[in-house]
């Protein structure tokens, strides 16, 4: 399961409709690939179907979709958001990352 926090549903809703998204029916997608300074790093895409593969979730009213490969590194993970001037964006407060690098956007397992 993925967790999403109520600052960043709101957050997800606005995005999606200044892009053409509908946050009642389409998906934020979720998912790691290997990069970043800490091994691993996040993608968070919208979109408008999912596959076979996929895993499907809905928290806070937002649809989450993420590929299996992916959910074996996110399992537990709440997307959170930090807005302001000195904020972040959206956040993966990740509880299987053992290490992860300043900016927040990469980790380890």
């Amino acid at each position: 399961m993925i967790k999403v926090s109520e600052t960043a549903r709101q957050k997800v809703v606005t995005m999606m409709t200044e892009e053409g998204f509908d946050a009642s029916k389409d998906y934020v997608r979720v998912g790691v690939k290997s990069g970043g300074c800490s091994g691993l790093s996040y993608e968070l895409k919208f979109d408008t179907a999912s596959t076979d593969t996929d895993k499907i979730f809905e928290d806070n009213a937002v649809r989450i979709i993420v590929d299996k490969k992916s959910f074996l590194y996110l399992v537990g993970t709440t997307l959170e958001y930090s807005g302001g001037l000195n904020g972040k964006g959206f956040v993966f407060n990740n509880p299987n990352a053992q290490r992860t690098c300043g900016c927040g956007e990469s980790f380890s397992l």
